[in-house]
This record gives C-alpha cells, structure tokens and sequence, in this order.
C-alpha cells in the first residue's frame, strides 16, 4: 500500500500524532425531488470492494503516483513503520519519490473484518519484487489497513506492513533513541484503552490465558513482530500464552490515540519487554491496536507489532 517500509528506509521522520482524531462524517447530499436534505452514505463495504482499493494504492506506488493517496487516505492517517509514525503529507510525499522501482506484487489470504458500522479491517498476505533507495525490500509481508465510512467513500485511516521472518533467526535491532520516548505513556483520555493495553501486556508477560480472553472480543486477530497472522482468537490465545517468550517487565510510552468510530479506536505507541522470546532478546516495537466498545466496556480486538529501528 504506502509502504511504509520505504519510508523507513529513506529515513522519513515519524509525525507526532497529539489528538484523537474525529469521527467519519457523512457528506450531506441535495435531493432534486425534495426539499429535505439527505445524506450520502457509503454502502456496507464488501472485502472484494476494499480489496480492489488496496490494490489500487499499490499500483499507485508502483506508478510513483502520491496523487491517489491524497484522496484514498483520510486527512488524520497515519502509517506506521520500523521508524514510527509518519503521517498522510509525508506518505503522499514519498509514494511519490522516483527511488522506488517495483516490478510486481500480488496478495493472498485476505480477510475482513468489520468494526461496527462505519469502520473496517483489512488483512492480507503480499509478496513483492521491489526496491527502494538501493535497498531491496521484504519478500513477504502481513499487511493491515484500517478504512472508515466518509460520505459516499471508504477511506484508509491506517496502514502497516510486518515482514516475515523466521523468528528463530530474527534479531531485536536497537531503537535510536531520537525516535523513542523513554517516560512511561499517561492516560490522555477517558475511555482508558492506555490501561487495558497495559494490562494486556501484563497479562500476555504472565501468559495468562484467561485475562487475555476477558479483555478480547470473539474475533481478535493479530500480526506479531515475525509477520506471523493469528487470524483466530484460539491462534492468538495459544502464541501468546505459549512458553516461547520469557518476560520479565513490560512497559508502553508514547501513546496517541485515534478514533475511527464512536465505539471503534486504535492506539500507537512504543513498547517494551525485559526478556527473551524464541531465545532472541526482545528489542522495543511500534504496537497498534484496535479496540471496540462493547456495551460500556472497550475490548482488544486487533493489533500489528513492528521491530523498532
């Protein structure tokens, strides 16, 4: 899609996203038959529909053509990569940059996931042939994008891509600390989801099964730091209380929220364990997760961690 991984590469600073971002409107539309004004509403998306979307982003960036990003993405969009954060300008910028050549690319196993109404998650599998300023980018990837419901479009609000790597062989990279904050995340707003990701954390250190599944809804998903897609709760339940990891402490800093929907939100933010996973000493990573409200309560639904460089 935007590939953010090229963003890395060519050492795209990461934006600092410091508001929840508003809720998608419905455009107002005139009725030539009446007085009264309607509203133009995006029909329920279908996964054929966004799929056609997201592979129109990447022959986009196959083109070097940012110009259909400056409509595609909603104006608060933020793209995550192994740098952080970059926001819409800069992803439109550098889809743009002529140091990227792409010979081809194709997707699998596609699956989406509605988040209420007015909000959606794609996920996919893409291989690629590509290269981006001299360096030769991942085989494989896991890919994940959020769309929201905007007038008569749906629109993409978030985008990250997790490389596939054998975890056995995967070693943690140090962050620069430039681009991490090192003061453990506040809660910013009411709702509380910085105290559930927290504790989920917590709960996934101490492998505890139940916890997770308390604080998760039926259909959690997730992409691990390996690239690896858990596309079920009982796959996700079963990595993340398998005795594959060792970990002593977590913690989470630079949070930012961002709303998708009244009942549907997603968090970035840097976190960190003390220990090992696979026997690989666990570097920090750029996490996002997706949460939903369920009645009055917000529950873990989806998230994408990427290895922080």
């Amino acid at each position: 899609m935007n590939k953010l991984k090229y963003l890395v590469l060519t050492a795209v600073a990461a934006a600092v996203f410091t508001a929840c971002g508003a809720p998608a409107g419905n455009a107002p539309a005139n009725n030539a038959n009446s007085a009264n004004t309607a509203k133009t509403v995006a029909a329920a998306p279908s996964k054929e529909d966004l799929i056609a979307g997201e592979t129109q982003a990447w022959n986009s960036w196959k083109a070097k053509n940012g110009k259909y990003f400056e409509d595609y993405l909603t104006d608060n969009a933020i793209g995550m990569g192994n740098g952080g954060r970059v926001d819409k300008a800069a992803i439109v910028k550098r889809i743009s940059d002529p140091t990227c050549d792409v010979n081809n690319f194709s997707f699998s196993d596609e699956q989406m996931t509605p988040l209420g109404a007015d909000a959606a998650l794609l996920t996919y599998k893409a291989t690629q042939d590509a290269k981006c300023g001299g360096k030769v980018l991942p085989a494989g990837v896991w890919a994940a994008t959020f769309l929201v419901r905007s007038g008569d479009k749906w629109k993409a609000a978030f985008h990250a891509e997790a490389a596939i790597v054998d975890p056995k062989a995967a070693t943690a990279k140090k962050a620069e600390k430039k681009d991490v904050a090192e003061a453990d995340a506040v809660e910013t707003t009411s709702d509380g989801i910085l105290t559930i990701e927290k504790e989920v954390w917590e709960a996934w250190k101490d492998h505890d099964g139940q916890r997770i599944n308390e604080m998760t809804t039926k259909e959690m998903s997730f992409i691990n730091i390996f690239g690896t897609h858990f596309a079920t709760k009982a796959d996700a339940l079963k990595d993340w209380t398998s005795p594959g990891c060792d970990v002593k402490s977590v913690s989470i800093s630079d949070a930012r929220g961002t709303t998708l929907s009244p009942d549907v939100r997603f968090l970035t933010f840097m976190g960190r364990a003390d220990g090992t996973c696979f026997g690989q000493k666990v570097g920090p990573i750029w996490g996002t997760s997706v949460y939903i409200k369920e009645g009055e309560t917000w529950k873990w639904t989806f998230g994408i961690n990427l290895p922080a460089e």
